[in-house]
Formats: structure tokens, C-alpha cells, sequence
């Protein structure tokens, strides 16, 4: 699309114009755009920002990355009836812009992007192009949707336990979570869930991940950390030859049970590395199936929810009650309410260590990836995880492969290399040490370019 514009072939506005009239005709469908901006997008399409992708319609998730003066309601419906509006532009926003990109409106995501799966009271669920009856999965599953649908190339998400790659698993796209600290959250948060979170986008290909990762990477003014710069553009790191890598290959995890096809998923990709020259092996870090780690990274997430109620109070001027929010929010806040200072800090130590002991594997064993299945099963139906009794309970027995490398902060991307038997995406995820996201990408072109996917359309496609 960016090439079209700047071959004078196609013009932002006819851009814009295809991407609403896909979203007026394919979104009814998969609920997946719930704030729509088209008066604003026109009008900044008629005056482009003149950066690489210049006049190119993308869509923002409704957490984080505010835009002044437009709603912002993290699923929330206690933020909905209160009408919420972001009070500034967020550093990120700034930067989308700066590339050119105009967002025609806001994705749909679970309730303060707690869960998996994206089926807010407040909006209802997004579906999945693939099955309607299916979940996107969480927590950037509105704009994990639209961009399966076609709707348009890219959309921002982020991710806090898997919330880029989990819904590129389900939406057969590709995911990139990037190195905790490599895009600024900013004004807002310094860190996200002791510094789990991290923003970026999903895409269908991995030249456009790494060339907007090039755009939004990089620290701004006050930012408390920030990963190092590379040492050249991630965008050209696509097409290079990664080499022969030593791989560690995770079907599954001891005393985890992990779905036949998201194990067959893992052990075609271990022989497709092979057949590339990689040397691969069944193997992973002792550290990711330590027992301790969910309690630890559940408490940073309890006492983060607090703060977050808190925060929101002071924002729309009333404090959230238990009928502003879902009932898992509100015990999470009530969890966090109780938990000590100490207590808190000492979760967040232990996982300072246990991080410690998870790099060993990349920096002491010598190994360069690990390949695990992104989500232990392949999309559930809409309900499953949003079951009031059950809900919780799978939301653990499911999530064995992705919350880890957000607490250790390492690079991970989803690549959709799967299909069940009847027609659903299962992604497999590839986990460079931390940094190295040009590693992730290098290897992650050749395996584009070696299985294929951009040709698998859902059976809700807009341009059908």
C-alpha cells in the first residue's frame, strides 16, 4: 500500500476509503473495530503525515496507546458508561503517526486485558474470521480479527502474557512480542506488570513486523529502561540467512498437557528447521517449568490491578465497583488489596532470579531458539474461557508457553506454520535471547519463505 501512494498509483483517501468500506461490510461479522474514527481518518488522509507509510489505514487497540479526546475503555463498561476519553496522545500514538499510518478506530479487547480471550461485557466477543464460533483469543483479539479479515495490514496490539502472540496463533497471523524495554510505553506507564508489557503489532507477514518495529522502536525522554538499539534496521534482517542454529524444541512441558495438534504443530516446525540445517534438538530451560512462577507473576498482576482501580477512580472521578467490572477483575483487585508491599516486592525478586535462570539456557547452554507451541490448544469456542466456573481454572492449564518470556522480557514471535484438520491456525513460537529480535527475524523469514502462508485466506475475508 505504501508503495502504491508513493507511485503516485493509489492516494491516501482511496486507501482510507477501502479500508471503512471493508470494515462497514465485513466488521458486522467479527465485531472486531468497536470505536470507529472515519471522519478523523478522511480528514488526515486528505493532509498525510509524510513518513513510510505514508496514507496506509491500520486500527489501534482500545488499551493503551491513547489518542486525546477519543475513548478509551479497555473493555471496561464501568469506563464506557462513564464515557472516558484519553486526555493526551500517547508516545506510541505519536510515533504510529509519525510513520505516516492513519488509525480508522479502535480494537475490541477483554477487560483491562486480563484474559485470552476477547469477550468484554462491555462490547461482546470478537469472532474469528477462521470459525465464527471461535475466539481470536486475547488480549489483542479485535485487532488480531480485523487483520485475518483483511480489514487492514496491520493493527497495533501489546502484550502482557501473551497477547500479541496469542491471538496471532488463533488468527493465523504473525506476532511479534518485542524485548521488554524496546518500545516506550510512555507518558503513562514507565512499566507495565513489574515489566511484563510491551507494545507492537500483528501483521501477515514478517517484513511488515520488522519494518514497523524499526518505526516504533526506541526510547523516549524519561522511559526508566530501554533495550539497545540494533545494530541495523530490523527490516533488513528479513531474507538474511540466520545460519545454523542450535534449537531447543518444547512439544510440551512436564506435568503440562499441551493439545496433539499444537504438539504436532512444534515437531513439523523441528523438521522443517532441520531440513533448513538447524540443529535441533527436544530440549528447554529447567526455569519454565518451575511450579513457583504462576503464583509470583499472578501476585504482580493482583497488586498491578489495584493500582490500576485506583488510577481509574481518580480518572473518572468515582471509584469502580463490582458492577462497573467482570467479576475476575474485581477479585483481582481484591486479591491485590492484600498483598504487602513486601510481599510484592519479593514476588517481583523472585522473578528477577528465576529470569536469571532462564537466560542461563541461551547464554550458558548455547542455545539460540526455543520452539514451543504458542497456546497449548488450538482456538477454544467463544464461552469456553469466559465461563464463570470454569473459566479460570483453563485460562492456567492453557497458558504454559508465553507469560514466562514476558517476565524475562526476551523477544518471541508467533508464526502461523499450522492448521488443524479442520481448517483452524495454530501457531508455533520461536524465542530468541534477550535483544536479539534481528535473530527472531532472520530466522523467521526463512521460515516464511519455506512454508508459506500468505495465500490462506479465512472463509470471512473482506476482499471476497
Amino acid at each position: 500500500m505504501a508503495a502504491l501512494v508513493r507511485d503516485g498509483k493509489a492516494s491516501p483517501a482511496e486507501l482510507v476509503d477501502d479500508a471503512i468500506a471493508r470494515i462497514e461490510a465485513t466488521d458486522p461479522a467479527i465485531n472486531a473495530v468497536i470505536h470507529p474514527r472515519f471522519d478523523a481518518a478522511r480528514a488526515e488522509a486528505a493532509d498525510p503525515v509524510d513518513g513510510p507509510f505514508r496514507g496506509v489505514p491500520f486500527l489501534v487497540k482500545d488499551l493503551g496507546c491513547t489518542i486525546a479526546g477519543e475513548p478509551h475503555h479497555q473493555g471496561c463498561r464501568g469506563l464506557k458508561d462513564a464515557g472516558y476519553t484519553a486526555p493526551h496522545d500517547s508516545f506510541l500514538y505519536r510515533r504510529f503517526r509519525s510513520l505516516g499510518l492513519i488509525a480508522l478506530g479502535r480494537t475490541n479487547t477483554p477487560e483491562f486485558g486480563s484474559t485470552v480471550t476477547t469477550e468484554p461485557v462491555a462490547y461482546g466477543p470478537t469472532r474469528n474470521p477462521w470459525n465464527l464460533e471461535h475466539s481470536t483469543g486475547g488480549s489483542s483479539g479485535g485487532s488480531a480479527a480485523a487483520v485475518a479479515a483483511g480489514l487492514v495490514p496491520v493493527a497495533h496490539a501489546n502484550d502482557g502474557g501473551g497477547s500479541i502472540r496469542i491471538p496471532a496463533s488463533e488468527c493465523g497471523l504473525v506476532g511479534l512480542k518485542p524485548t521488554r524495554g524496546r518500545v516506550s510505553q510512555g507518558p503513562d506507564i514507565g512499566e507495565g506488570w513489574a515489566g511484563a508489557t510491551i507494545d507492537g503489532v500483528v501483521t501477515r507477514s514478517v517484513r511488515d513486523s520488522a519494518a514497523i518495529l524499526d518505526g516504533i522502536a526506541g526510547p523516549e525522554p524519561g522511559d526508566p529502561y530501554f533495550a539497545a538499539p540494533p545494530s541495523r534496521p530490523f527490516a533488513a534482517e528479513v531474507g538474511t540467512d540466520p545460519g545454523s542454529l542450535r534449537v531447543g524444541l518444547a512439544p510440551t512441558v512436564p506435568d503440562g498437557t499441551t493439545h496433539a495438534e499444537c504438539g504436532r504443530a512444534v515437531e513439523a516446525a523441528g523438521t522443517l528447521l532441520e531440513g533448513l540445517g538447524h540443529r535441533v534438538e527436544v530440549a528447554q530451560p529447567g526455569a519454565l517449568r518451575e511450579a513457583e512462577f504462576s503464583d509470583h507473576f499472578v501476585s504482580i498482576l493482583a497488586v498491578s490491578a489495584a493500582a490500576d482501580f485506583a488510577m481509574w477512580a481518580d480518572a473518572i472521578g468515582r471509584p469502580l465497583t463490582a458492577d462497573d467490572v467482570e467479576p475476575s477483575n474485581w477479585l483481582f483487585n481484591e486479591i491485590g488489596s492484600t498483598i504487602s508491599g513486601r510481599d510484592y516486592l519479593g514476588a517481583v525478586q523472585w522473578t528477577h532470579a528465576w529470569q536469571r535462570r532462564m537466560a542461563s539456557w541461551w547464554a550458558d547452554d548455547g542455545f539460540d531458539i526455543l520452539v514451543t507451541p504458542t497456546l497449548a490448544i488450538p482456538p477454544p469456542k467463544i464461552g469456553w474461557l469466559s465461563d464463570p466456573e470454569l473459566g479460570s481454572e483453563r485460562l492456567v492449564e492453557i497458558l504454559l508457553f508465553t507469560a514466562q518470556f514476558n517476565m524475562s522480557g526476551q523477544p518471541a514471535v508467533s508464526l502461523p506454520l499450522h492448521q488443524t484438520s479442520d481448517g483452524l491456525p495454530v501457531g508455533v513460537q520461536f524465542v530468541g535471547p534477550y535483544g536479539d529480535e534481528a535473530l527472531l527475524i532472520r530466522l523467521a523469514s526463512q521460515l516464511e519463505a519455506a512454508a508459506p502462508w500468505a495465500q490462506r485466506i479465512p472463509p470471512t475475508w473482506a476482499g471476497a
